[in-house]
């Protein structure tokens, strides 16, 4: 079984910064894509960004230049640090990673169960 953990969410003024976390833990084989995605509530979630196991990395154009996604594959685990927020970064950010279990090497996509960033005035 494979866990994803995100931590990192928060309260933030606008304009400032934050950092996301998302580990991976149990019986891994190998991670291949990760990425974080945001929901507000009655939307879809939608893409933030996404790192490949090689580092090649992929943004909304909304969080381009202002987000950066990274990654440490020893680690299993992916960061998002953010920087000069807006209003509308804020909502429940889910991490979510491409997995072969070392148990059956069957690949999934599995979710993180979300961490929440608000973006105050």
């Amino acid at each position: 079984q494979v866990q994803l953990v995100e931590s990192g969410g928060g309260l933030v003024q606008a304009g400032g910064s934050l950092g996301l976390s998302c580990a991976a833990s149990g019986n891994i084989f190998r991670i291949h894509e990760m990425g974080w995605y945001r929901q507000i509530p009655g939307k879809q979630r939608e893409l933030v960004a996404t790192i490949t196991r090689n580092g090649n990395t992929d943004y909304a154009d909304s969080v381009r230049d202002r987000f950066t996604i990274s990654r440490d594959n020893a680690k299993n685990t992916i960061w998002l640090e953010m920087s000069s927020l807006k209003f509308e970064d804020a909502g429940a950010y889910y991490c979510k990673a491409g997995v072969v279990a070392s148990t059956d090497y069957m690949y999934r996509e599995l979710w993180g169960q979300g961490t929440l960033v608000t973006v105050s005035s």
